[in-house]
């Protein structure tokens, strides 16, 4: 498919887009934002007892590894901020939250698979909501919005921002992680690429563009990076397949490093609310 002009969410209309990855997407070449070809509107039942059971996300409920990856979140997050309450859209399990809420922190939960708001609420005695988060009543306003691998998803990135935005305290933070399209690893697997998942992900994020979106959303962005897989994988089990997973890495980014500006599997993003400041 050749090149054409289209309205791109993040540059807005005029700039070119081509088909990447085999035509599964559209992706602007102005800002590198792109977007799955004829995505269906995500619903709440995309994401329930199947999605965690045959989707691929098997491990969402497994204890070890997702509060290993919770630990590993928050203090990265408060190495930029320190919010004394936070809302986490799209908790699955909610060990994220339980995280949090160890350290002190007044947490509270959206999340739109009913599966997982069961798992948060029964396993874990977390106050999570079930229901979409731009649509959600909330109980008060926070000083942190986390949302980890969520935005990918959602039916409309600006209005998931802007009820980001309505959520926080003046002046709070914004925590999102994406999977990066920009990333080595994308351009070397191509179709193959884990990022990919057409039939959940919606929209696909470089660094440029997924900061870029938030600043024109009202943000200010504190801090940015990305990361390899490895990164939330406990060093035991790196240690074990040191043989696969390095090799892996280097032969994507040309380093070992955990954390890259650019080149890694995951784009990161610690932002601040303009209207505080």
């Amino acid at each position: 498919m050749s090149p054409r002009r289209a309205s791109c969410l993040v540059c807005g209309p005029g700039p070119v887009d081509e088909a990447i990855l085999g035509g599964r997407l559209r992706q602007c070449l102005a800002c590198g934002f792109a977007w799955t070809v004829g995505a269906a509107d995500p619903t709440p039942d995309l994401y329930d007892d199947t999605y965690f059971g045959g989707g691929g996300y098997e491990d969402y409920f497994l204890p070890g590894p997702r509060r290993f990856e919770a630990s590993r979140r928050l203090r990265w997050l408060r190495s930029t901020v320190r919010p004394q309450s936070l809302l986490e859209v799209g908790p699955a399990g909610g060990f994220f939250l339980e995280a949090a809420r160890r350290c002190g922190i007044d947490v509270y939960g959206v999340e739109v698979s009913a599966a997982a708001t069961r798992y948060a609420r029964d396993r874990l005695n977390l106050p999570v909501q079930q229901g979409n988060f731009e649509s959600a009543t909330l109980p008060e306003r926070v000083d942190a919005v986390c949302a980890f691998h969520v935005l990918e998803h959602v039916t409309d990135p600006w209005q998931f921002l802007c009820a980001a935005r309505a959520a926080l305290r003046p002046g709070g933070a914004l925590v999102l992680e994406v999977p990066n399209i920009a990333s080595a690893a994308a351009r070397l697997l191509g179709e193959q690429w884990p990022g990919l998942q057409p039939e959940y992900h919606r929209w696909h994020f470089t660094p440029g563009s997924l900061a870029h979106l938030v600043t024109m959303a009202g943000f200010r962005v504190l801090r940015q990076d990305t990361t390899v897989f490895r990164y939330y994988m406990p060093l035991r089990y790196q240690l074990r397949h040191a043989h696969r997973l390095l090799p892996s890495d280097w032969s994507a980014t040309r380093s070992l490093r955990l954390v890259h500006p650019r080149q890694g599997d995951l784009v990161r993003l610690v932002a601040r609310a303009t209207d505080g400041e």
